[in-house]
């Protein structure tokens, strides 16, 4: 059978440009010395990934923190380090030259190797974040930089059990995560390093170094001598390949993102690479949850590895758990994708209830750990953390909250202020969170006039009029009706329009309104403005968002 033909079958639309790039034998669905497929009913194809149902523990859960943190996080510096420290000019670059050297002489690889993760204490954060009221967590896998944090038999170098900390951080953060009793997700994004890393091909323009080449093609035979002998930084790097087209402009990575618009396209060896080594991580660390930062699956639409991954996760959890209890984030999903998993937003929210259950992913400050988001106090407060986990509750979404890792292991103390500050919120307020599903309208107020549209991936975040007293976001369970008001009311009087008296959302009676966290009676009335409850006289200590159960 053709290849063309077995992409068709596979429901995959691949233009004739990209299929003649890739290299590989006919068929890509041969049998394959790594890691064997599960059995079960998914198949490798959208159609049948449509069988997906988003497990009860997943649509319960609400709220999960995530450990965004690798060898990335070592200088402290911020997002994309690994790719911009190879752009002439970039500020990254500009650091690191500073710091550790031009990187023709000291490159990422070096970076790694000056990570020790030398205080890096699982059990004292995860015991932190579950009393911040987290249900699941998720641990940094792999980034761009495509180096594995687990004991990786497919990346035997490159993994942080092997240099750097030379730890299985992967193990640590799930047993630690285990013994809180929650659940435990990997985030996967090393799809993409073929061209997000091509940025280390490149050589200055000007100056001293001018038309010295940066250490992204070296290899196996340029370690002699040094503290890296014997290794092929290929196996990191992977760029003994072409440059994609406008490789040069640097904001070309996103348009190229889908693998599209010129991108260099991935040989079969690394796409294979990649699905071995996923496979493995599920198979060895049993994550109850994957996130892939792709659009839709890993390496679609030039490979099916993801649609693999995804039918084998499924697949496995079935013959393991008696049931599926798998979650897989992706982003930028089309109405079919968003049945085959859980649709992620990157740091926005939708304007809507969505019908299936979604997730934000938003981060303190930076993806990786900036120590200037410290210094100038530019964190997210737990104000916006509440605010942000009530607006997406009201619409079927979970928060994935990021607390962003010093490369040392421990969160700063500012960190630790706005967790705790989580924590004195969730105590009282979490059952308005947990286990609730979305009410007849997600909310009232002006913000809902303003909302910023989603772009891209999400990034509507902050984008619109900022939540007040006056912003209302509903919740419901059981019996219960929760109406969380964003900031309390200067006259101590909320004003809850959708609740007006004849109003056909809630057409039966109110039998009783009680502030949550104080277990007496609130005063009433229902008229033609809206049901008018009048609040105690003195606020509670995080009055940022106080909740009001109706029965």
């Amino acid at each position: 059978m053709q290849r063309r033909t077995l992409l068709k079958n596979l429901g995959m639309a691949v233009p004739a440009a990209l299929l003649a790039k890739q290299a590989g034998a006919a068929s890509f669905l041969e049998t394959l010395a790594g890691e064997k497929m599960a059995k079960g009913p998914f198949q490798p194809t959208w159609d049948s990934l449509r069988q997906y149902q988003v497990p009860d523990w997943f649509r319960d859960a609400k709220f999960g923190i995530w450990a965004h943190w690798g060898p990335q996080c070592q200088p402290e510096h911020g997002d994309w380090y690994a790719r911009e420290m190879y752009m002439e000019g970039n500020h990254h670059y500009n650091f690191h030259v500073k710091k550790y050297g031009h990187p023709s002489v000291f490159g990422f690889k070096d970076v790694i190797n000056e990570w020790k993760a030398d205080k890096w204490n699982p059990g004292e954060l995860l015991e932190r974040y579950k009393k911040a009221g987290a249900k699941y967590f998720v641990a940094l896998a792999n980034h761009h930089d495509n180096f594995d944090l687990y004991n990786s038999r497919y990346q035997p170098a490159w993994n942080s059990v092997k240099m750097g900390p030379r730890k299985d951080l992967i193990d640590g953060w799930a047993k630690a995560a285990r013994e809180q009793g929650l659940h435990f997700g990997v985030s996967v994004h090393a799809a993409h390093t073929w061209s997000w890393m091509e940025t280390a091909q490149r050589a200055d323009k000007s100056g001293p170094y001018a038309g010295i080449p940066y250490d992204g093609r070296i290899t196996k035979a340029g370690g002699k001598g040094k503290w890296w002998n014997g290794l092929d930084p290929q196996d990191l790097y992977a760029q003994n390949h072409p440059l994609s087209e406008n490789s040069y402009d640097n904001g070309m990575i996103h348009r190229q993102w889908n693998w599209g618009n010129g991108v260099a396209v991935p040989t079969k060896e690394y796409c294979e690479k990649f699905y071995n080594r996923t496979v493995e991580l599920i198979n060895k660390y049993d994550p109850d949850l994957v996130y892939f930062d792709d659009t839709a699956l890993p390496l679609w639409p030039v490979s099916d590895a993801g649609l693999r991954i995804a039918a084998h996760m499924y697949n496995r959890s079935i013959k393991n758990k008696g049931s599926l209890q798998a979650v897989i984030n992706g982003k930028i999903l089309d109405e079919v994708q968003r049945q085959c998993m859980v649709w992620d937003i990157e740091r926005g929210q939708s304007n809507e209830i969505e019908t299936l259950p979604w997730q934000t992913d938003t981060c303190l400050g930076d993806w990786h750990y900036n120590r200037s988001v410290y210094n100038d106090k530019r964190y997210k407060s737990a104000k916006t953390v509440i605010h942000t986990l009530a607006d997406v509750v009201s619409k079927n979404g979970n928060l994935l909250l990021s607390v962003p890792v010093r490369g040392n292991g421990t969160i700063d103390d500012e960190e630790i202020k706005i967790v705790d500050g989580i924590t004195r919120w969730m105590e009282i307020n979490s059952e308005a969170i947990y286990g609730t599903r979305p009410w007849k309208v997600f909310g009232e107020g002006p913000a809902m006039e303003e909302a910023a549209p989603l772009s891209a991936q999400g990034f509507n975040e902050g984008k619109g009029k900022p939540f007040g007293a006056t912003d209302i976001r509903f919740t419901q369970k059981q019996d219960a009706l929760y109406a969380t008001l964003l900031g309390w009311p200067e006259n101590g009087k909320a004003v809850i329009k959708s609740l007006a008296a004849g109003s056909s959302l809630y057409p039966k009676e109110i039998q009783r309104a009680e502030l949550l966290g104080n277990k007496q009676a609130l005063s009433f009335e229902r008229t033609s403005e809206g049901l008018i409850i009048t609040l105690p006289q003195q606020p509670p200590a995080e009055s940022y968002a106080v909740v009001i159960k109706l029965v």
